[in-house]
């Protein structure tokens, strides 16, 4: 989700104080298994965010009309931990399942709702086990964010980046550089449209999915269990704001091992 510039606030408890110092407190999400630490103070809340309900058979998602199934391991099989940043918590409530499974893409025109905001330096780790994700002939895996065109214009692409990490681990984490400062952002995550979603039959897995791409090769690596997204983002919010950051709408492996 994206905010226009205001006063830089952080969350304390329920209350937004002005220049106050961010405490980060780790807490597990009931029956979750994941770990969520609050940067900004807060508590995450869902912000009004509505999970796009994803048709699903045994063995995998249903993309189309046409009933044309993708594979559940093709996609995040868990969130390992997730640290909201400041004014960050949009869709947090309805975790791990807004982010499995395949992306809601909602064009190049407005961006889906079908996220998680990770808020200003938030971080999102995602696990595919008990599969990995290895690197193969061209890119290995996409993210999808909810990058749009504003008012349609290509020139004007409206984005929160995300620097993406993986690790085979937990322990030793490998980075895509991501520097660029204009379009268009290289290695960095959050800065193409996304057009697949279950109604409309467009494959996460095709080129025409949109997303941003990841080649393990460019980054010396053969393999990968984890994806770590970290938000780039310094936007100022204001107090009860949770759209800031990267938007995270789905993780999916073009390349994986079981």
């Amino acid at each position: 989700m994206r905010s226009f510039p205001s006063p830089s606030l952080c969350l304390l408890s329920s209350v937004a104080l002005l220049g106050a110092a961010c405490s980060s407190v780790a807490t597990s999400a009931p029956d979750s298994g994941i770990v969520l630490s609050d940067d900004a103070g807060a508590d995450p809340g869902d912000g009004g965010a509505v999970p796009v309900e994803k048709p699903h058979t045994d063995g995998g998602f249903v993309v189309g009309d046409g009933g044309v199934v993708v594979p559940d391991d093709t996609f995040a099989t868990k969130v390992v931990s997730y640290t909201k940043g400041a004014c960050g918590g949009f869709g947090a409530s309805f975790l791990p399942s807004i982010v499995l499974g395949p992306p809601a893409g909602a064009g190049d025109q407005a961006g889906s709702l079908d996220v998680v905001s990770l808020g200003n330096g938030g971080e999102i780790v995602l696990s595919v086990e008990p599969n990995a994700i290895v690197d193969g002939p061209g890119n290995d895996f996409v993210v999808f964010e909810n990058a749009f065109f504003a008012g349609g214009d290509r020139s004007l692409p409206f984005v929160d980046l995300g620097e993406v990490s993986v690790s085979d681990d937990g322990v030793t984490w490998v980075t895509f550089p991501c520097t660029a400062t204009a379009a268009p952002y290289g290695s960095c995550a959050g800065w193409s449209p996304v057009y697949s979603a279950p109604d409309n039959g467009i494959s996460p897995l095709e080129d025409r999915a949109g997303g941003d791409r990841f080649d393990l090769a460019t980054i010396g690596v053969t393999r990968a269990k984890l994806v770590r997204i970290r938000d780039k983002g310094t936007k100022a919010c204001s107090p009860g704001l949770t759209s800031n950051g990267f938007d995270l709408d789905a993780l999916a492996v073009l390349h994986g091992a079981h």
